[in-house]
């Protein structure tokens, strides 16, 4: 649909024109994609009698909304058929190839279609978590005004994806892999359906076939349509009428590879990444990432999942690992596939072949821990921040020195609450530049010793804060 505000008409061109009914040289899941909500499995407790979705889109009452799930869960499909039930223009917007200039455009049109006939836009958003916060801002008025009701999806936990203007606009709905019973019930009914499905080929799946092929998805529709329209291309091609699951599995193996976003699979391959680069082996990790990105995994992940590997496992034996993680993740964004595949592969050989600390780690996870025990111990009164006259005379500030203007560039101040004075949260290892910072500290304790054993400084003395 362009940005004008031309009334959808009835018809099948329409409903193909929204999105809601596929061509038929489409692929099978985009022509089975429901056109009703009665259509949708797996989601019962939202769409299903008394769901929230279906009683706000028969109220004519659906908010701005997040839908949260896995690939192949119904985002996409029940944003449209949001569209549909409630007379909105429907306008698909996707996060990776729209810039601020669209967004604007579009919300202009939108401004003006409401204006000029009461008619709303439901703008749906996919990848929204993609969105950096200046296009995630330019949503704001329009959501406020009732111009537009967005609807975003994401397969990232929005609450750390989205800024929070925008999240206290939306109701975020969680949205589960499908379950396998509701996988089977739609490819039986691909298997039946004769117009959009695969009915006119005759092929039958046997039970342990289904089962197969219900497993291999995951949870993912899209999955579970795209393996059986290849297992019934299969059957065709060799003329049986009925599938076993050998045969399912088969076809699996061939075709696409054995890998799973949200399963066991994945899991598998990110933690063989993961554990090659701890073990410095740079083949395995180079395998290991090509492994995942030959499959189909979002090159994002992978490169998120570096970025943290450079703070957790090689730390400050390295400090310009998270640097080259990040320009890595960086030159993939700009470049695209295939050429920024060998960005990714660069990090991981840089990480597989640095030197390992998870000191930082672990610093981290001891402040944690006596964070969540301890009870919020007070700032210590000489590291306090004194603006007023009051506040000076009730000591905040007093005896502070600036560290920089003392010969030993420390001033001997306990800085940590005096319950935990002495504490120490981080150990630095013997590692590549961790090793040199292991003797900085060391250093610096001696000279803090010697500076707390002069005379202490009178009251306000030094620059203050």
């Amino acid at each position: 649909m362009d940005g004008g505000g031309t009334l959808f008409d009835d018809g099948p061109a329409a409903a193909r024109e929204r999105g809601l009914e596929a061509g038929p040289g489409a692929p099978l899941a985009d022509r089975m994609r429901p056109r009703a909500l009665d259509e949708v499995v797996g989601q019962d407790a939202l769409v299903g009698v008394g769901g929230f979705l279906r009683r706000a889109i028969e109220a004519d009452r659906v908010p701005s909304l997040v839908f949260w799930g896995p690939p192949g869960c119904g985002k996409t499909t029940l944003a449209r058929l949001i569209a549909e039930a409630t007379s909105a223009r429907f306008v698909p917007f996707s996060a990776v190839t729209s810039g601020i200039a669209e967004i604007k455009r579009v919300m202009a049109d939108a401004e003006r279609l409401r204006a000029a006939t009461g008619r709303r836009t439901l703008l749906f958003v996919d990848e929204i978590h993609r969105f950096n916060r200046a296009q995630q801002d330019a949503f704001l008025p329009y959501v406020e005004r009732g111009d537009i009701v967005l609807v975003g999806a994401t397969t990232e936990n929005p609450s750390f994806e989205l800024n929070a203007a925008l999240l206290s606009r939306c109701r975020v709905v969680v949205l589960e892999p499908l379950p396998p019973a509701a996988l089977s019930s739609l490819v039986q009914r691909a298997l039946a359906d004769g117009e959009r499905g695969l009915g006119r080929h005759r092929v039958t799946l046997a039970d342990e076939a289904l089962a197969a092929l219900a497993q291999l998805a995951s949870g993912d529709a899209r999955k579970a349509l795209t393996l059986l329209e290849l297992v019934v291309e299969d059957a065709v091609a060799t003329g049986r009428a009925r599938v076993g699951a050998e045969a399912v599995q088969a076809v699996a193996q061939r075709k696409v590879l054995l890998y799973d976003k949200s399963g066991e699979e994945h899991f598998n391959l990110i933690s063989a990444l993961h554990k090659s680069l701890r073990e410095s082996d740079a083949d395995a990790a180079l395998y290991w990432l090509g492994r995942m990105l030959e499959a189909g995994e979002d090159p994002g992940y992978v490169a998120r999942r570096m970025v943290r590997f450079a703070t957790e496992d090689v730390g400050l034996a390295d400090p310009t690992a998270l640097g080259r993680a990040l320009d890595g993740w960086a030159a993939f964004e700009r470049l695209g596939s295939p050429e920024g595949e060998l960005a990714l592969a660069q990090v991981a050989i840089y990480l597989a072949l640095a030197p390992k600390s998870v000191a930082t780690y672990r610093a981290w996870g001891k402040v944690r821990a006596t964070i969540a025990e301890r009870p919020a111990d007070p700032v210590p009164p000489v590291i306090r921040n004194a603006p007023t006259s009051l506040m000076k005379e009730l000591g905040y500030g007093a005896g502070y020195r600036y560290a920089p203007d003392t010969a030993e560039g420390v001033a001997g101040l306990d800085c940590l609450p005096e319950a935990l004075a002495g504490s120490r949260f981080y150990e630095p290892s013997d590692q590549g530049v961790e090793a040199r910072l292991g003797e900085r500290l060391a250093e610096l304790a001696r000279r803090r010793a010697a500076a707390r054993r002069r005379t202490p400084p009178r009251s306000g003395e030094g620059r203050g804060e």
